[in-house]
């Protein structure tokens, strides 16, 4: 994906068409020796062309070299994780930045990198496709190029406009919602007005933490484990039927996450620990912080 990202993949292909079309008028050029004592002009032709395609072969290995040797220089000019006040006024920036008709791309870079960010990136597009999902923002000057964690993302999208496309919706909370933390042994949802919390509920579930050396064998450990845990998503579940606002947003271990994709409009790792109320305080902090990554 990555020599594709950067272009290397053309260019290697290219260099072993050129490779095989100059083997083959290698070939004819003894074929031709062999055949006709007066083929002193094609032969000459010949070797032209196959100097030429050495040539081009020379300059395309030029280039894979030098886009191998600068993937590994290529890093963020600098990286800050943003809330709050200081989130604001990087939001604003942005907003304020104006450029001329179709002078400033901003795109939702989800799973595949659009063209357009590639166009407009170039070989530092691989830096953008690290960041994804993110938001990705450069003008066509280059005196702006980012790309931003989104919490509340959009739908994928590239576009050209007078300025860049900030929604605040997408990077604080706005309106009214749900965030539930889910660990596998415990549960915490909030309902929320913007910063404010309306509504909390939360539980701990038992959980074995490790296997004792007599009883039952590993294996039977194990699959009594991932019943508790099955049972304590299945119980999370049910608490999650009794919210009253929408959109949901379900945070927190990666192994349990799964269970909630059908049911939440966003679902995000963290790690907040402790007791379900002030872990689901540090789980909101976690999740409205905005990874900024310049490029």
């Amino acid at each position: 994906m990555l020599d594709e990202l950067l272009g290397r993949a053309d260019l290697k292909d290219r260099i072993e068409e050129l490779e095989e079309e100059k083997r083959h008028l290698e070939r004819q050029l003894e074929a031709e020796q062999e055949r006709r004592a007066d083929a002193a002009s094609d032969r000459q032709e010949a070797e032209e062309r196959a100097n030429r395609l050495e040539d081009r072969i020379a300059d395309l290995e030029g280039t894979v070299e030098r886009l191998e040797g600068e993937e590994g220089s290529l890093d963020y000019r600098r990286r800050e994780r943003l809330r709050g006040e200081r989130l604001d006024a990087v939001l604003d920036r942005l907003e304020s930045v104006e450029t001329g008709p179709e002078g400033a791309l901003t795109s939702y870079v989800d799973d595949e990198t659009p063209g357009a960010v590639r166009d407009a990136f170039g070989e530092r597009a691989t830096l953008v496709a690290e960041a994804a999902p993110c938001l990705a923002v450069t003008d066509d000057a280059g005196l702006v190029s980012a790309a931003l964690s989104v919490p509340a993302p959009p739908d994928p999208f590239a576009e050209w406009g007078e300025g860049f496309r900030i929604d605040r919706s997408w990077f604080e909370p706005t309106g009214g919602f749900t965030l539930a933390l889910v660990r596998s042994d415990l549960f915490a949802m909030g309902e929320y007005d913007g910063r404010e919390r309306t509504a909390f509920h939360g539980f701990d579930s038992e959980l074995k933490s490790q296997h004792s050396k007599g009883g039952f064998s590993q294996a039977r450990f194990e699959r009594l484990r991932d019943e508790q845990i099955d049972s304590h998503v299945d119980r999370c579940l049910e608490a999650l039927d009794e919210r009253t606002t929408d959109p949901l947003y379900v945070v927190g271990e990666r192994t349990v996450l799964s269970g909630f994709s059908e049911v939440a409009d966003v679902t995000a790792t963290v790690d907040a620990t402790g007791n379900p109320e002030p872990a689901l305080e540090d789980a909101f902090r976690d999740f409205w912080t905005v990874r900024l990554r310049t490029i």
